[in-house]
């Protein structure tokens, strides 16, 4: 049986195959973006020419170490591929992402990329999203606990995101809320309503945002992409 951290890299690895020389990447924050990662760094060692804008400051040391050249959103506004991880994948594609407190960098940089990319392992998959995973919501420090008490008007059990005993930072000095609002219904409702919050940051519900779903399993992996609407 393959453990979890096989089916990410299998994912992570089957992503390489969109990578080309010149490209500028993406480079998500989370496990199985940091395999991906590694497989960057391989084709970076092997000579390919590439660029990539981390989304954490975490990735971003990361990238430096194994060798991976680093640009901006300054110097390169426009990206051609994004790989990230996901924290749930609805069957529309439909993403739960922020677990890993990254949120508010991951989704500029993802919108700022010609196509993006998720690598998963099955386990992130659900008929639903809010199933499997608490939405995260950044929120600025000022008046955070308002933003809490929002969230709970519609309809989440809250908890401020804690780390070594003490209110969790992202990299842009900000709160993480983890609102677990259970099975959502109408997901783009709730990313409007969540928005509307004064105070919060962003959220971490990415809707019709990926163009492709890479997902490890047992039997290889599973290439999954929106349905064409007419």
């Amino acid at each position: 049986m393959a453990t979890t951290e096989e089916l990410k890299r299998k994912a992570a690895e089957a992503a390489l195959e969109y990578v080309k020389p010149g490209m500028v990447l993406g480079l998500g924050t989370g496990s199985t973006a940091r395999l991906f990662l590694e497989g960057v760094a391989r084709l970076v060692e092997s000579g390919m020419d590439l660029k990539a804008v981390p989304t954490s400051l975490a990735t971003a040391e990361a990238a430096k170490k194994m060798g991976v050249p680093l640009t901006s959103l300054e110097e390169s506004m426009w990206l051609d591929l994004c790989v990230d991880g996901a924290d749930e994948v609805d069957r529309r594609l439909n993403l739960i992402k922020g677990l890993g407190g990254a949120l508010f960098r991951e989704k500029i940089v993802a919108t700022a990329s010609k196509r993006f990319v998720v690598v998963v392992d099955q386990s992130k998959l659900s008929s639903r999203l809010g199933t499997k995973a608490p939405v995260p919501v950044e929120a600025h420090p000022f008046g955070w606990k308002n933003v809490s008490a929002a969230l709970q008007a519609l309809g989440a059990q809250v908890e401020l995101r804690q780390k070594e005993g003490e209110p969790f930072r992202t990299d842009n000095g900000n709160h993480i809320l983890d609102a677990a609002f259970g099975p959502i219904q109408r997901a783009a409702k709730l990313a409007s309503a969540i928005a509307g919050i004064p105070g919060v940051v962003g959220h971490g519900l990415f809707l019709g945002m990926a163009h492709a779903v890479l997902v490890g399993t047992p039997k290889g992996v599973r290439t999954l992409v929106p349905r064409q609407t007419t």
